[in-house]
């Protein structure tokens, strides 16, 4: 069943992008995967190409799947078997061999235009052997946070779909606000959603949150700056979530952390993210993140939900580090650049604000005087580079902002290397 459209929806550009894509015609390209991290509206955008292709008549079976998991995707496939071949209930396995093989391409039959859309796919491997065959009169669109190599190749694309542009989040706010008689000055509209960092899902809650609570943008925007409170004390409860969503923001991705954290070399995602999360969302330097301080906190903090033991107990260095960034980019956690090393890391803000809601507040000290040690421990003697040295300083400042007590702690260990009171241009931190 197809997820409802939600209140005012924007067209984006991603949708044209895959309309031009699956309606290309040929066979070189027939399946899409419409990458992102949660939040960003994948499921919306599936949905709507799939309604628009069943609405105009351009398919003529049209089959939903959660890809959840392998049994869900072959209990997807099963029950399309039952309903469009007659296909036996009770053998799941030869049920969905027998969709399969229908979607396959035959001469001398009918053709039938068919369109296979499996959202959000947890792992790439749980459709080993289950991808859709090709057709030229079949398409397949996946859903997914995903974004390995094994998505790619044979006549698979990845489509990246990003953030709101201010204009559009600004629009949505508007639309969804007036929706409910709700209306504000369009500069509060625009900061609010700079705010929540134009991401749709965030938008779409704390819109609720406003209209069930009566608050103006403005008194939301306090609350929210407000780094004493929780993100989930500042949306809907589960029960009042828009649009028949089933999670919160502030829980959106804890599921993807874990899923890294069982990548290899496993256990080191979770503790890199938070550190991640100390430092400014707009660039962090893979020097800070492969510092012996990073390597040492990673290396302590290694958790043990993990399926490789093998390096359990030995020392994490630093390309044990850089693995642990790729493994947090393949589940679309942050963005790593590693052709930009002064910027490396990128992390949106609320995945950086939910990471830190989950530590206890000891643990949000100790991460955050470790990331100043990192900070430290990156910082040339000499400052050649500028535009290191900026991106240097960037990352002091969102640090300040994240955990300015932590670092003016003088009996907490480890020592802050930040200096005790602010400086307009330190040339290093501690000096």
């Amino acid at each position: 069943m197809l997820p409802p459209r939600a209140l005012s929806f924007q067209h984006r550009a991603e949708v044209d992008q895959l309309r031009t894509a699956v309606d290309g015609g040929g066979t070189a390209v027939l399946s899409q995967v419409l990458t992102g991290t949660g939040g960003v509206g994948k499921t919306q955008l599936a949905a709507d190409y799939a309604r628009t292709a069943w609405d105009s008549g351009s398919v003529d079976v049209l089959v939903w799947i959660s890809a959840s998991s392998r049994s869900a995707i072959t209990n997807g496939y099963a029950q399309a078997g039952v309903e469009v071949l007659g296909a036996d209930p009770t053998d799941t396995e030869k049920a969905t061999r027998e969709f399969l093989a229908w979607l396959e391409p035959k001469t001398g039959t009918k053709p039938c235009r068919w369109l296979v859309v499996l959202d959000d796919l947890a792992d790439p491997a749980d459709l080993r052997g289950l991808w859709p065959p090709a057709s030229p009169r079949g398409r397949t669109l996946v859903t997914t946070r995903r974004r390995d190599a094994a998505l790619t190749g044979a006549g698979r694309r990845l489509v990246h779909v990003g953030l709101f542009m201010p204009w559009e989040a600004a629009a949505y706010l508007t639309e969804v606000l007036a929706a409910h008689d709700h209306t504000e000055p369009a500069e509060q509209i625009n900061a609010l959603a700079a705010d929540l960092g134009h991401l749709p899902l965030a938008l779409a809650q704390a819109a609720a949150y406003l209209v069930d609570a009566e608050l103006a943008c403005a008194d939301y925007r306090e609350l929210f700056a407000d780094r004493m409170r929780k993100l989930a004390d500042l949306l809907p409860e589960s029960s009042s979530l828009p649009d028949d969503q089933a999670v919160t923001v502030a829980a959106t991705w804890s599921l993807s952390i874990e899923r890294a954290d069982q990548l290899r070399p496993a256990g080191l995602a979770r503790p890199m993210i938070q550190l991640a999360a100390m430092l400014d969302p707009n660039g962090i330097p893979a020097t800070v993140l492969t510092s012996h301080p990073a390597l040492a906190h990673v290396t302590e903090h290694r958790t043990s939900n993990g399926t490789d033991s093998t390096h359990q107990a030995a020392p994490v260095s630093a390309e044990d580090a850089v693995r642990a960034l790729r493994a947090l980019h393949r589940l679309s956690l942050i963005d790593h650049s590693p052709p930009t090393p002064h910027q490396a890391v990128r992390v949106h803000q609320l995945i950086q604000r939910a990471t830190r809601d989950a530590l206890t507040p000891d643990q949000h000290d100790r991460v955050a005087l470790t990331a100043a040690d990192a900070l430290s421990a990156a910082w040339p003697d000499v400052e050649r580079d500028t535009g290191l040295a900026r991106t240097l300083r960037a990352n002091v400042t969102a640090l300040t902002h994240t955990a300015e007590d932590a670092l003016y702690l003088r009996s907490a260990p480890p020592q802050s290397a930040l200096p005790r009171r602010p400086e307009p241009r330190p040339s290093r931190p501690g000096h």
